[in-house]
């Protein structure tokens, strides 16, 4: 079933998917976003934040960067899981993947969820 989102829907669920990541971002990271942009194209959500970087991280990184980058990757691996899981149960929309990447010296990240196209489409 294609379910089509009029403008007020798709604004609900720019709300929805910014509380969402938001909560997901307080439990990995113990702090809320910075910033956060939506966009959504289609099947397409488009996430822009400004995140901060565990404090314990900047540390770290100085004399260990290789393990800071690992543990990033290992985060972001678990953020993704964690959000698609989160998403699906709050929209009932079925994601088919969930893309991150994450810019350790700006703190910015983009995030990009894409939805089963047969079952979520946005109103022309």
């Amino acid at each position: 079933m294609n379910t089509i989102l009029t403008k007020a829907e798709s604004r609900l669920l720019k709300k929805t998917i910014a509380q969402i990541y938001n909560k997901i971002n307080q439990e990995f990271y113990a702090t809320g976003v910075v910033s956060q942009r939506i966009q959504i194209f289609d099947d397409r959500i488009i996430i822009f934040a400004q995140q901060k970087r565990v404090a314990a991280f900047h540390v770290l990184n100085k004399n260990y960067k290789e393990l800071t980058m690992y543990a990033d990757a290992a985060l972001i691996a678990e953020f993704k899981v964690k959000l698609k899981q989160e998403i699906e149960e709050v929209t009932g929309h079925p994601v088919v993947a969930v893309l991150k990447d994450y810019d350790s010296e700006t703190n910015h990240a983009c995030s990009v969820i894409i939805f089963d196209k047969e079952s979520f489409t946005l109103e022309s």
